[in-house]
């Protein structure tokens, strides 16, 4: 064994896993997850939590594994996470917490996020739960939302003996662990739906088809329902568009409706009837981890697909793994490019795209670079559907129909960052609906903040 190099990870071959939505990564077994897990140092100073934004005792958990104690690493991860198996197959570890790991200075770090997601894994096949709280302290809070920021902030609360009911706008829990996550990624019935009912097994409550701000408002919750808190974790739904000719033809969509169509109403599977215009030839237009998923999705229905970007693959912001598989499963990369037009026929169908190269200038807010069209550099490129993943924001309704709660110039939420709390007295945000489009770990560690500032709130509210 070469402790300086992680045990490798079985993976489907790229040409078998194109054609189909079974997930990617297989995994690790019990022997390869001891293994792997005997690489890691046991620091005393670890950095590997400082690196973990819900501050997951990671040497103790993969202690345990390390002696083939997978139940008690179970609990060790779920008294921090609520979405283990979750975390382990789609949190950015490689900038969190393995980018932290001691091993990663002079060789490869830990394969921390493989053996959470094993000992996940391995606690759902035996029917392991999360610890739930002793006693019930008779407080009622409601969560809006059911994605990462939702669950865990319920989550938490209830392991504190809070009766919690969260309500989901949809008809499925899980926010976009269930939407906008494709199968192939992340499993719904496998990983999902049992990643929620450990959350309910904790007491929590979700009552689905619940649109806050339409069905019932924050303050009819707070002034006639009973409850003395409500932390609103309704994520960025809302999508973004170019604003170029064109868009609104048919055969465009934004990243969030064909994600959405084909995770959350199944369109990936023969026996639902779900109309999905899967295309021939595909452009996606973006370069984060929703472009990936939605290009992803678009091969193994069936297209040739185009990744549009307008900045060079050093800047794209999507996970380097997601990249990879991508390219493996055969995703064509134009680079440096960026639609000026959607070109549409005369049934006002997409024909395809205009399309302008770029080169890169002077550094932008966000310390990349900045890119500039190249003058007279246009050319089209065929295509029947266009999808743009330009990021989302909230959608205005929730703060629009909430007396007192103030929003930004971008309509996202204002909150604390320390505990979540917003400009009206009892209601605490967080994830998508606070920062934008984000990651689902940030958005976990957000309602993770936001319970224990909610704890603090009402502990000091009833003294």
């Amino acid at each position: 064994m070469d402790v300086m190099k992680k045990v490798p990870v079985r993976e489907q071959e790229p040409q078998v896993r194109a054609a189909n939505f079974e997930e990617v990564c297989l995994g690790y077994n019990m022997e390869e997850a001891v293994e792997e897990a005997s690489r890691c140092l046991n620091c005393k100073n670890a950095q590997c939590i400082k690196g973990c934004p819900v501050s997951i005792d990671i040497p103790a958990f993969i202690s345990q594994v390390k002696e083939g104690k997978i139940e008690d690493a179970y609990q060790a991860i779920s008294e921090a996470s609520a979405l283990p198996a979750v975390c382990g197959r789609v949190c950015p570890q490689e900038s969190q917490c393995e980018g932290k790991c001691i091993r990663g200075i002079k060789g490869e770090p830990v394969s921390i996020g493989k053996l959470e997601r094993f000992v996940a894994d391995w606690a759902r096949e035996h029917e392991i739960k999360p610890k739930k709280a002793e006693k019930m302290n008779g407080h009622k809070v409601a969560v809006i939302g059911s994605g990462p920021a939702g669950l865990t902030c319920a989550g938490d609360l209830a392991k504190l003996g809070y009766d919690v009911t969260i309500f989901e706008a949809l008809h499925e829990a899980g926010g976009v662990l269930s939407y906008g996550i494709p199968e192939f990624r992340l499993p719904k019935q496998e990983v999902v739906a049992k990643e929620v009912d450990n959350v309910i097994s904790l007491g929590v409550k979700i009552e689905t088809n619940v649109v806050i701000g339409q069905s019932v408002t924050i303050d009819e919750l707070m002034e006639n329902e009973g409850f003395e808190a409500v932390f609103i974790g309704s994520g960025a739904g809302l999508p973004k568009f170019m604003g170029i000719p064109g868009e609104q033809a048919l055969g465009v969509f934004s990243a969030n409706e064909y994600l959405t169509r084909n995770n959350l109403m199944k369109a990936f599977k023969e026996e639902y009837d779900t109309p999905i215009k899967a295309g021939r030839k595909v452009i996606v237009v973006g370069g984060g981890n929703v472009a990936m998923d939605a290009a992803r999705t678009a091969k193994r229905l069936g297209a040739e697909v185009h990744v549009v970007y307008r900045r060079s693959e050093a800047e794209l912001p999507a996970r380097v793994e997601e990249v990879h598989h991508a390219k493996e499963e055969g995703i064509i990369f134009d680079l440096l490019q960026n639609p000026v037009e959607i070109l549409v026929d005369e049934n006002g169908c997409v024909r395809g795209a205009k399309v302008i190269k770029m080169e890169l200038g002077e550094p932008d807010e966000s310390g990349r670079r900045s890119p500039v069209e190249i003058a007279g550099s246009e050319y089209e490129i065929e295509a029947d559907t266009v999808i743009m993943s330009l990021g989302t924001s909230p959608n205005p309704l929730i703060s629009a129909t909430t007396k007192g709660l103030d929003v930004n110039r971008r309509k996202c939420i204002v909150a604390q960052e320390a505990d979540g709390s917003t400009s009206k007295p009892g209601v605490f945000a967080g994830g998508d609906a606070v920062t934008g489009a984000a990651t689902v770990i940030l958005a976990m560690g957000a309602g993770k903040a936001a319970a224990k500032g909610i704890h603090e709130y009402l502990s000091n509210r009833n003294m």
